[in-house]
Order: C-alpha cells, then structure tokens, then sequence
C-alpha cells in the first residue's frame, strides 16, 4: 500500500509542485492550505508523513505541530525560511523531526520524505528489542517503554537513542549524529542534536542520565550504575 503524505502549505504553486513529485513517486498525497484544514484531515486519514510549511493562516505550524504531537509521533518535515533558524529550533522542540528550508529543492525534499519513511521500515540490528535499566526499545514496533510505561518519542528522537543505545558505551560527535540521522545533506547545526537530545531526556526521567554529555566530543549512552 502507498504511503500517505499530508502536504500544509498555503501557497498553492508549491503545493502543487510538491504533489506532483511526490505522485510520480507513487505516494498519495492530501493537501492542506491552512493549519486548521491540516489538523481536521490528519484527524480523518492515516497519514505516514507531514510537510508542514511554519507560516500558515488560521494556525501556524508551530501550533498544528503540537497538536498533533499529542496524540501521534508521525514523522513531521518543517517548510520554513532560511533566515528562520530560531523559528526552526522552536519547532524541534515541539517535536518535528527535519526541516527543509524555502527555496527549496523538490528532489532533496522528496530525498529527505523518503528518508524519514524508509527508517520507520528497516532495523539495522540482530535483535528486535534491546534494553539498559528501566529502557526498553522494541524495533519492530518502533517503541519506547520507560519502566514498563510507553514513551511518546517522536521518530527522531527514536532514532537517536537507538543509535545511542546500539553504540552503549561509545562516544557519537554531533558530527555523527547528524549525518546517521538527517543524513550527509542536512544544512543544520550543532544546536539541532542538543534541541533533540534535551527533548529525549525530559521524556526519559530519572533514566535521563544514562545519555552522558561528553564536552567537547559528543554522547555516549551508559548503563545505570
């Protein structure tokens, strides 16, 4: 079955550019052309990804992100202005998992879709759960359990703390990080990973400790002592 992309961007050539890319690719696509279209039909469909544009009528994307983060940790790309890194990092820590900045190139935004698709898909280990302490990670499922209680992490913050977990004891640079999970083209800084790292341990609890800030090189996660 084809995946789903929901499309929020009010600007209706870019929207229909993105469409058109996307269903050449095979995906289907339901557009938005404001925030609250686009939180009443992620409400009405199953959607696998969203492209949500920061700067909306009626509800900004920073509004929509939220909402939506409270019940589902589908994978969110940010659309937003170059000079808008701030705005950016705001939405990091409301959960969205990329950010593409305008002008933008369809092909790389469809690069970074597929990216994000693709990783909820695949499992780059031998074993379909691993575990440290109160920390319990189930592959297949993609989930999270922090003393026996499911975690809401979004699909990013997954994806960091399986590749922590997977390399326990081993420091991972930021450098690292960013290219293992946004990939070698990703334009951001430094202050992304520590936007999601912060969101990461708020969600982890007393077992926050284990993901250990090594200045100046990176994280490592380490077993409860």
């Amino acid at each position: 079955m084809s995946k789903t992309i929901l499309i929020v961007e009010d600007e209706n050539i870019l929207r229909e550019i993105m469409k058109d890319y996307l269903l050449e690719e095979g995906y289907r696509v339901i557009e938005a052309a404001d925030g609250k279209q686009a939180v009443s039909l992620f409400q009405e469909h199953e959607v696998d990804l969203i492209l949500l544009d920061i700067m909306l009528p009626e509800l900004d994307g920073w509004s929509v992100c939220r909402r939506i983060r409270k019940t589902s940790n589908v994978p969110i790309i940010l659309l937003t202005a170059r000079s808008d890194e701030d705005d950016t990092l705001l939405g990091f820590e409301l959960g969205a998992d990329d950010y593409v900045t305008k002008p933008y190139s369809p092909p790389i935004l469809l690069a970074r879709a597929k990216r994000l698709l693709e990783s909820r898909h695949t499992r780059e280990h031998e074993s379909d759960t691993l575990s440290s302490g109160g920390i319990s990670v189930h592959f297949p499922s993609r989930t999270v359990s922090i003393d026996g209680t499911s975690s809401g992490l979004t699909h990013t913050e997954f994806e960091i703390l399986a590749y922590l977990l997977q390399n326990k004891g081993i420091i991972i640079s930021r450098e690292q990080l960013i290219t293992k999970i946004w990939g070698y083209d990703f334009t951001g800084d430094d202050r992304t990973v520590n936007s999601h790292i912060r969101n990461l341990r708020s969600k982890l609890g007393k077992h926050a400790k284990q993901i250990v800030t090594v200045v100046r090189s990176g994280y490592k996660f380490e077993d409860e002592l």
